[in-house]
């Protein structure tokens, strides 16, 4: 099969069209934001159980999204299959949780089981849907209308411009709870602690050294670098006599002083004031620091301690892990 320039051309005006319905549909979406969404929020913060997100066909797909997305930030959710649901699965809904049901037309057969169970255990239901008198919405305890739009294929039978607002929609529920949660980085990294993502939120305590290389500053310079060449780390601290970090000395530090270095002490040859960094900081903030700094190493101290460092981190540290 062959293609033309005017193909290319033409299958570019499609996707810059479809993705333009879309946009302007999700504007629609955000505008007809209200006391509904505001209220699902406050349903959902209440819960004591897990959010059960539901829905048929493609609703069921992005559903299985939306429950991903609210469990990895703070929200414990789960998928449940509508079909499933009334061989048995409905079993997983409890009391305790509140049931957030995807339907675009808001009739669909396969829902009528998981919601006549939220009505008859009292379980609250959110319903999202695209007409205000439908099934859904007249059962639910709160419901979201989506605006009127049209489907991006053009023949208005294809779900797609239907389920980008729907997927926005759980997307926004996601982030509204997460910050009312407070939900920070680190508490996403305890849900996401493999990969790309993971290594980028590790913190700096995950990575550092707990024994750094330290002499006190009365240490002659031959002890000093019999320490800095076993350690290894290209870097030594030096302590003043309570133990808090007065300084460091690096290669250059060496360099500076190569005539008459063993005559001196560790405290005569240090650079004073060094770059630190928290144990409780990100990897990435470290690199980011050390890349700026020209350095390889950070000493790591408490904030608001005493000054002892509590270790050492070294970019290849950071870079064995995947943090770049």
């Amino acid at each position: 099969m062959t293609f033309s320039t005017t193909d290319a051309a033409t299958w570019l005006a499609t996707a810059r069209r479809v993705i333009g319905i879309e946009a302007q549909a999700l504007t629609l979406l955000a505008d007809s934001l209200g006391d509904s969404f505001a209220a699902a929020i406050a349903l959902i913060g209440q819960a004591q159980g897990r959010v059960i997100v539901s829905g048929m066909g493609k609703s069921g797909h992005v559903a299985r999204k939306i429950a991903a997305t609210l469990a990895s930030t703070g929200t414990p959710a789960q998928f449940v299959h509508p079909a499933e649901a009334s061989h048995g699965d409905l079993g997983m809904v409890t009391a305790q949780d509140v049931a957030l049901v995807l339907s675009n037309s808001g009739e669909t057969p396969e829902l009528s089981d998981i919601v006549a169970h939220t009505r008859r255990f009292a379980i609250p239901l959110i319903g999202v849907a695209g007409r205000a008198g439908s099934t859904l919405l007249q059962q639910a305890d709160v419901a979201i209308v989506l605006p009127a739009a049209p489907e991006a294929c053009g023949t208005g039978v294809v779900p797609t411009t239907s389920t980008t607002m729907t997927l926005a929609l759980g997307d926004a529920l996601a982030v509204a709870l997460m910050e009312h949660r407070r939900f920070t980085p680190e508490h996403f990294r305890t849900f996401h602690p493999g990969g790309k993502l993971g290594a980028r939120l590790a913190t700096v305590a995950s990575l550092m050294h707990a024994d750094p290389p330290l002499v006190p500053a009365s240490a002659p310079m031959a002890e000093t670098l019999l320490l800095m060449t076993r350690k290894g780390f290209g870097v030594v601290g030096v302590a003043d006599p309570g133990g808090r970090l007065a300084g460091i000395i690096t290669d250059g530090d060496l360099r500076r002083h190569m005539a008459g270095l063993l005559d001196h002490l560790a405290g005569e040859v240090m650079t004073r004031a060094p770059q630190t960094i928290a144990p409780g900081a990100l990897a990435e903030q470290a690199v980011g620091v050390m890349n700026a700094r020209k350095i390889t190493c950070l000493f790591v101290l408490e904030p608001g301690g005493d000054g002892r460092p509590v270790g050492i981190v070294h970019i290849h540290d950071c870079l064995r892990a995947g943090v770049a």
